[in-house]
């Protein structure tokens, strides 16, 4: 099969093949070695369906929603109102208001979000969200989430791979939660995901040792974090990074300016018929990519085919 078939050909298509044709060809000036081929990759909104909410909201929710129903004085403050009365846009606004600089709401959803699982032991909640991402769908789409990835970044993410690049998740949302289907849905190991994570402590329980889930973030992976935490993780510089978002852009602007030649994607969300139209927490993203000439992708005109079936 041809690399890349669920995309259009045209000029986004062309710049990856000719990037990596490029830093794959020995003797060329602008060759890079496997071990420097370093790729990055946003997820929510990236390489899966971020709307109406990050999927890792709908799983936490569940929890927060539950507390609720048992204890009726969660029931007047947030983010337990919101998700006992099932009022998706307030968490919605609260991460299009945190890319545009907001972050009001940003802590008071944090504080109740990180205590959901506050007490968890790392076995149980990986068991617990691989079940519900196996389990649950997407409210709008009407489909699985496993089944809201991105075909053509699935097949970028095979093309790179058999090119020699190592592929890395960075992302906003929760390490242990993605951790628990990277390799089944984008042949990233666990100990290539980069997200957020609360903090953790180990404990012997019982006679049996385990790491803990405590109700207290400890790093916050979104922002000007990514490029700190991908020098703490990896310890390189990407030469490709896609994002989709504010989010994003330091990312980015940290992978653009590799002394080596490097490629920045940008996913834009401008098929409304497919999957969700949509534009905002990504102004400044979209701006950027135009001034610096950064490639964006059309969901509407460089995708053949948004989802694999």
């Amino acid at each position: 099969m041809k690399p890349l078939a669920s995309w259009k050909d045209g000029a986004t298509k062309s710049a990856i093949v000719d990037f990596v044709a490029r830093v794959t060809k020995k003797g060329a000036r602008s060759f890079v070695p496997p071990e420097a081929r370093i790729a990055v990759f946003d997820n929510d909104g990236t390489l899966w369906c971020e709307q109406p909410m990050p999927i890792q909201n709908g799983f936490l929710l569940e929890k927060i929603a539950e507390q609720a129903a048992k204890d009726p004085a969660l029931r007047g403050k947030q983010p337990w109102k919101a998700a006992f009365e099932k009022d998706h846009k307030w968490f919605g606004d609260v991460v299009t208001k945190h890319y545009n600089g907001d972050d009001s709401d940003l802590k008071i959803m944090g504080d109740g979000m990180m205590g959901a699982y506050a007490g968890e032991d790392a076995d149980s909640f990986a068991a617990k969200a691989n079940k519900f991402l196996n389990s649950s769908k997407n409210p709008v789409l009407k489909r699985p989430y496993l089944e809201t990835t991105y075909l053509p970044m699935c097949e970028l993410l095979r093309f790179l791979d058999s090119k020699g690049f190592t592929n890395y998740i960075v992302s906003g949302g929760g390490r242990d939660f993605m951790r628990t289907v990277t390799q089944k849905l984008y042949g990233i190991p666990p100990e290539r995901v980069i997200g957020t994570t609360v903090a953790l402590e180990y404990r012997v329980e019982n006679g049996v040792g385990n790491v803990y889930h405590l109700p207290k973030l400890e790093i916050f992976d979104d922002g000007p974090n990514k490029p700190v935490r991908i020098w703490s993780r990896i310890g390189a510089r990407p030469i490709l990074v896609a994002g989709n978002s504010n989010g994003d852009l330091q990312m980015m602007e940290y992978t653009a300016s590799n002394k080596r030649p490097s490629l920045c994607l940008l996913v834009n969300h401008d098929d409304h018929e497919r999957e969700m139209a949509y534009a905002s927490g990504a102004e400044k993203a979209l701006a950027m990519a135009r001034e610096r000439k950064w490639t964006t992708i059309s969901m509407r005109g460089d995708w053949k085919q948004v989802f694999a079936k």
